[in-house]
């Protein structure tokens, strides 16, 4: 018995403790800096050993964990080890291996699991020993020399051939083109001195190895008439999906004799402004290629026997982009919890959610009623056919008694006679708490005059003499209550006592535009003068305009040797830090011969754009 309450008293002290660190802010839970790439391993590579990469930020410190293909990493085994969150494995074997792997970061808050990579092996074959025949054909007849090139992985690779011996390669021209698809070297027409040996020569840039093949003896055979042969394209490009923002390539080589000329189009639009023509005319690239570079694409090979067309598709699509993903959030307990997560692509990503790094939910994410149980690491993954992404937040679930140590209220608010006053209330509290209100000993209730919103704050209108006091905002929840308390102070309100005129004048002229106000003695007073709903700056435009600064109610504003462009609607507004008040007037400007005149006509609801306090 006393063994089970040492137990329980252990593990109510980690869930105060828990809950201490989430109120102050200073715990939280894991964060990736760093998250596994998809990684190519060359077969034959000297290291011995690759590392998976995996680092996260949290407090407290984290704790790592690797999966492969889903199955826990067993980490006592010697053929693998950590350095921080890093994965490395040693004498790394194919068979045993090769697969997706991920890791898994957690501490007190919850867990997370980062994007998931893929390990491959990387290797390419040398070609067979067996010598290759040699090739005899007719000069002026096209010509394919077939590259064959040997077991690979990746397909990533590039191709040149050799003439006779290393490292003497043929050069690329309206003639000769190599296919970067299949490695085969296409000869238009064969002239005599192509005579050579040949062989392909292919390299993998992902394992930094290169191979070729045995020559080829190619052996061209003299033509006492040398026949001319229509355009044949031979290179043909095939319905292609792209990657919206990748680069696209496009093959198209033709025999002939003459050479063909080849041409591009796309059919029935134009050609994208990214699109670049190069060997030749036998290679179509459209750099950073977007949605709507999608549709058919033509090459067209000519000589003076013939024409040949070749056509095919260009179906663009589009890796997962967020439109609006999860951030960390804190929830009131018992409060209900919609948390959106949209992203766009093509085809459409699919929506699932992990919590703690497992399987949690499909499609959208609403929770209702929460508690503790909830807390915890959320994933987002958006994902189609050509990936995934993935949003990170933590959810913190909060429970405790009102407080205003974080958000006191203000201790004086000062209000205009006959206007509205707020005075907010928002103590730090969950969940929710109910909110009363007291002025000195009588307690508010809702009325005309005074309401008391949702969120805690009280609104009192029409202000008279009468409401300046004491008030206390009272909070309580089913953990606990609070008050606060703080001082209104009644001010008199702020009146334009001589508007503005309307006025005419002759461009060149003085105008005044008087203006005056009453206001509370104990508050300063500003004048503010816009134009046509645009304040005037005085600093830039002094050479026009002018305040009279002698008296303090006295705003009148000098518009000196006006111009066609000051006319208008003038608007003055008197201001205090607790009201204002406006008045306006127009100003007719007419020019020299009294043909061109200025005056603008507003509606008198037209807005004035300055920084201002409610109107009383």
């Amino acid at each position: 018995m006393k063994m089970w309450l040492l137990i329980s008293y252990l593990i109510t002290m980690c869930f105060i403790s828990c809950l201490a660190v989430a109120e102050d802010g200073k715990g939280f839970g894991p964060i990736f800096e760093e998250q596994p790439i998809d990684t190519i391993y060359p077969e034959e590579s000297p290291d011995g050993k690759v590392s998976l990469n995996c680092r996260a930020r949290a407090s407290p410190f984290p704790v790592y964990k690797w999966r492969m293909n889903n199955w826990d990493i067993d980490l006592t085994n010697e053929r693998y080890s950590m350095v921080g969150g890093n994965l490395v494995i040693n004498n790394p074997d194919k068979l045993r291996d090769a697969g997706k792997y991920f890791c898994l970061v957690s501490n007190i808050y919850g867990m997370v699991r980062s994007t998931e990579a893929t390990l491959s092996f990387g290797y390419l074959d040398p070609f067979p020993p067996e010598e290759r025949a040699e090739v005899k054909v007719k000069e002026g007849i096209g010509l394919v020399l077939l590259c064959d090139p040997p077991y690979h992985f990746p397909d990533d690779l590039s191709y040149r051939w050799l003439l006779n011996e290393f490292p003497i390669f043929i050069t690329m021209d309206k003639r000769r083109y190599v296919s970067q698809t299949n490695g085969n070297l296409y000869i238009a027409n064969v002239e005599a001195s192509d005579r050579g040996n040949y062989s392909c020569f292919v390299s993998s840039p992902s394992i930094t190895k290169s191979v070729f093949s045995k020559f080829i003896p190619l052996i061209p055979l003299s033509d006492r008439t040398t026949k001319l042969y229509p355009a044949d394209i031979k290179v043909q490009f095939k319905d292609t999906y792209a990657l919206m923002g990748h680069n696209v390539t496009l093959e198209c080589f033709a025999l002939g004799n003459p050479v063909p000329e080849i041409r591009w189009r796309k059919v029935l639009e134009p050609m994208p402004s990214t699109a670049e023509i190069s060997m030749s005319g036998a290679v179509l690239k459209i750099f950073n290629i977007q949605l709507e570079d999608e549709g058919t694409y033509e090459c067209e090979a000519e000589n003076i026997r013939g024409k040949d067309r070749h056509q095919a598709r260009i179906y663009v699509q589009a890796f997962p982009e967020w439109v609006e993903h999860i951030n960390d959030t804190e929830a009131d307990i018992g409060s209900d919890l919609y948390w959106p997560c949209v992203a766009t692509g093509k085809p459409i990503p699919t929506i699932r959610w992990l919590r703690n790094g497992y399987a949690y939910h499909k499609g959208e994410l609403r929770l209702y009623g929460l508690t503790f149980d909830n807390a915890g690491m959320y994933q987002c993954i958006a994902e189609n056919a050509h990936g995934a992404i993935y949003a990170n937040a933590e959810l913190k679930i909060l429970a405790m008694a009102p407080t205003f140590e974080m958000n006191p209220m203000k201790k004086k608010t000062l209000a205009a006679k006959g206007g509205r006053v707020l005075i907010e209330c928002k103590p730090k509290a969950a969940p929710k708490p109910k909110f009363s209100w007291s002025k000195g000993t009588e307690w508010l209730v809702n009325s005309t005059r005074i309401l008391i919103w949702d969120d805690g704050s009280l609104e009192i209108r029409n202000i008279t003499r009468a409401d300046e006091g004491t008030y206390t905002c009272f909070a309580e929840n089913n953990r606990g209550k609070a008050n606060n308390t703080g001082t209104l102070l009644i001010t008199d309100a702020t009146r334009i006592t001589l508007p503005p005129a309307n006025a005419d004048v002759t461009v060149g002229e003085n105008a005044t535009m008087q203006c005056s106000a009453s206001h509370d003695p104990a508050l300063d007073l500003t004048f503010i003068w816009s134009l046509n709903g645009y304040v005037i700056d005085f600093s830039k435009e002094n050479s026009h305009y002018m305040r009279n600064f002698m008296i303090d109610s006295n705003g009148d504003l000098l518009i000196k040797k006006a111009q066609l462009k000051h006319a208008g609607r003038y608007t003055c507004t008197a201001q205090t830090i607790v009201d204002n008040s406006s008045a306006s007037a127009d100003l007719v400007v007419r020019g020299q011969n009294r043909k061109d005149e200025e005056k603008i006509t507003l509606d008198p609801f037209f807005p004035v754009c300055a920084n201002l306090p409610p109107t009383p």
